[in-house]
């Protein structure tokens, strides 16, 4: 592997690293990370890019992203943030068994800031529930959710489905 393919998988694996540890199946963070695309470009140094263009596709365990386009920017040595554009489809198993389906336009993730906003398009599912709208905007350091249905008058859709009913423990057949 040459210095430039390792340094730019070092940069992406933690970016996307920072971005699933809120809700990522934890044994992910220690599987190996595979990266494919048609083009890749990275810069070496203190404050890199990398960007990989052509159906970037990102798989590290459970998490698969794939874009036209990922571009990751480093500041000081350090990943700061993460750019997805071009169809963007990430899913994820998290450690409480359920399973993430995220799809929108273009997905912005500020590592210094810890804040990862979709836009264009987005439809977020898991088994509990989704999301739909123009754009969200979920902060990492407070869990605060924010969405919006855009500009033209689009609306936010979030639809919540029952727990499951628990059995009454009375031993009732």
């Amino acid at each position: 592997m040459s210095r430039t393919t390792e340094f730019a998988a070092t940069v992406l694996a933690l970016a996307l690293l920072a971005a699933g540890t809120a809700v990522a199946r934890t044994s992910d963070r220690n599987q190996p990370m595979d990266i494919e695309a048609a083009r890749s470009d990275c810069g070496l140094g203190e404050n890199a890019t990398c960007t990989f263009s052509g159906q970037a596709t990102i798989t590290q365990g459970s998490l698969r992203i794939v874009a036209e386009k990922a571009v990751v920017t480093q500041l000081a040595g350090k990943p700061s943030r993460a750019q997805f554009s071009g169809g963007v489809r990430l899913q994820q198993d998290m450690d409480d068994g359920d399973h993430i389906d995220a799809r929108s336009n273009s997905v912005d993730y500020d590592m210094r800031n810890e804040v990862i906003v979709f836009t264009g398009n987005v439809s977020i599912a898991q088994q509990r529930g989704s999301l739909s709208g123009e754009r969200v905007v979920y902060n990492l350091r407070t869990g605060q959710l924010e969405s919006g249905g855009g500009t033209g008058g689009g609306r936010v859709k979030m639809r919540i489905l029952p727990k499951p009913a628990q059995a009454s423990g009375k031993g009732t057949p």
